[in-house]
């Protein structure tokens, strides 16, 4: 019963969603709501993971170079193609862009989870792509805009310490020391994680509802286009540089995903509410579409 609830989690995003576009307050209000939620996935994920999984990842520091380079090198490349390509006003043209330059965000760690990939891949890749970002975002700001922008990397580097490191390392360690024990708790985490996602989901599309309302088509086309080009690519990339398919799964998570909340963040703050749009659409879309492939990859075994 508790799998095929699990495996119903893209009806759920999109049921919920659809609830909270028609009826915003009732979510709105649980903005405070979201990190304590995408804390306990984080700890629910630490549960499922060992010291020396992270020591594997940490012995192929390439792997997490590639998904870094694959992620700034694709994003905002192929943001600037699309928008090109729909002939987009330049105001949301900039904002997908900025989305594109954007490192990773903690919503990659959780469908990496979710989706049967290498969490301590996708963590170790969020981080170092975070890190990077203080000079990567501001430069391919302006090498596609002309613009030059400060990146608040600290508050980045604080939020993903709060959010995703200290309880995955808080999980990793009882998972370490007390694995046996914490069986029946590790069958339960994937529905809590699920459960948990859907209302984070829920409630980024209420308090995104007029920004979705005003959105037109090319937008939602762009956004969507952008993303699944961006997990497409990181995928086949992988595969063609012979990584096995659960890297290919990572990196195709950590490529597509980004800290879509950092470039609506930066958008307002540098350009104008209009160009903060595409990061908001963006935010909604990478969940639900992460949602579907974290299913379908989750039922789909890694060696088939």
């Amino acid at each position: 019963m508790l799998h095929r609830v699990t495996q119903l989690f893209p009806l759920w995003a999109v049921l919920f969603s659809l609830l909270a576009y028609w009826q915003p307050t009732l979510l709105a209000g649980g903005k405070a709501a979201i990190v304590p939620l995408l804390m306990l996935i984080m700890f629910g994920m630490g549960l499922s993971l060992t010291w020396e999984d992270f020591q594997r990842v940490l012995k192929q520091p390439g792997i997490i170079g590639l998904g870094v380079l694959l992620q700034y090198s694709l994003m905002p490349l192929i943001a600037f193609a699309v928008g090109t390509a729909l002939q987009l006003p330049e105001e949301i043209l900039v904002g997908l862009v900025l989305v594109g330059a954007c490192p990773g965000g903690t919503a990659s760690n959780v469908i990496a989870y979710l989706a049967r990939a290498n969490v301590a891949l996708s963590v170790a890749i969020t981080f170092a792509s975070t890190l990077v970002a203080v000079a990567a975002t501001p430069l391919l700001t302006w090498l596609y805009l002309g613009e030059r922008i400060p990146v608040p990397v600290d508050g980045m580097l604080l939020s993903l310490l709060q959010i995703v490191l200290l309880p995955v390392v808080v999980g990793c360690f009882l998972n370490t020391r007390f694995q046996q024990q914490l069986t029946p708790l590790r069958h339960v985490f994937p529905l809590v994680s699920v459960m948990a996602i859907v209302v984070v989901i829920g409630i980024i599309v209420a308090l995104n509802q007029a920004r979705i309302a005003q959105a037109g088509l090319a937008v939602l086309v762009a956004v969507m286009a952008h993303n699944g080009l961006g997990l497409a690519s990181g995928y086949g990339i992988a595969r063609l540089l012979r990584q096995d398919k659960q890297t290919a799964r990572t990196l195709a998570i950590e490529v597509g995903m980004q800290n879509s909340g950092l470039g609506v963040a930066l958008a307002v703050k540098h350009f104008s509410a209009m160009a903060a749009l595409p990061g908001a659409l963006f935010s909604i879309w990478h969940n639900l579409s992460g949602s579907l492939l974290a299913t379908i990859w989750r039922r789909k075994a890694i060696n088939s």
